[in-house]
């Protein structure tokens, strides 16, 4: 128990840095869609946070396109954080979904369909003061983005 502390711990302050904010988003989601994938669900390459895979239609092209994404529940819903490691632009998958809402979750071995939302609000308060409880690194994150709020972004299962 104690060594995946050290290592969650050395994650997040990695994951935090803007190199490995960087490592994470063009190198460890493409390793974790064929882990998740591989793995039914269960294994990512941190087994540190809980992570999905995210499949959207392509704003400008309509081409499906699948982001391995760290998620937090809140209910029958699911939370993502569209920081894109505090870039000042929002991430294509967050774009994504503003242009078509509804999307493909691979989350623990079940595909399902959810329609997209930004949180706002006290609902957005509330689920990134969640979000930090995961992973400290938005915090950071959020200050890299300048003038960009982060969006906290709701997942509802379509019925």
């Amino acid at each position: 128990m104690q060594q995946k502390n050290v290592l969650k711990d050395f994650l997040a302050w990695f994951g935090s840095t803007r190199a490995g904010a960087w490592t994470i988003i063009n190198i460890g989601t493409r390793v974790d869609r064929w882990l998740i994938k591989f793995a039914n669900g269960s294994f990512n390459s941190t087994l540190a946070w809980p992570c999905l895979l995210l499949t959207t239609k392509g704003a400008k092209t309509g081409l499906k396109r699948t982001v391995a994404l760290v998620y937090l529940e809140d209910g029958d819903n699911l939370a993502l954080i569209a920081s894109k490691g505090g870039n000042l632009k929002h991430p294509s998958w967050y774009l994504n979904l503003r242009a078509n809402p509804e999307a493909e979750v691979f989350v623990d071995g079940v595909d399902s369909i959810y329609v997209a939302s930004d949180a706002e609000g006290q609902e957005q308060d509330i689920l990134w003061q969640k979000a930090l409880k995961i992973y400290s690194g938005y915090e950071k994150y959020q200050q890299r983005a300048g003038d960009r709020k982060i969006p906290v972004v709701i997942l509802r299962p379509l019925d």
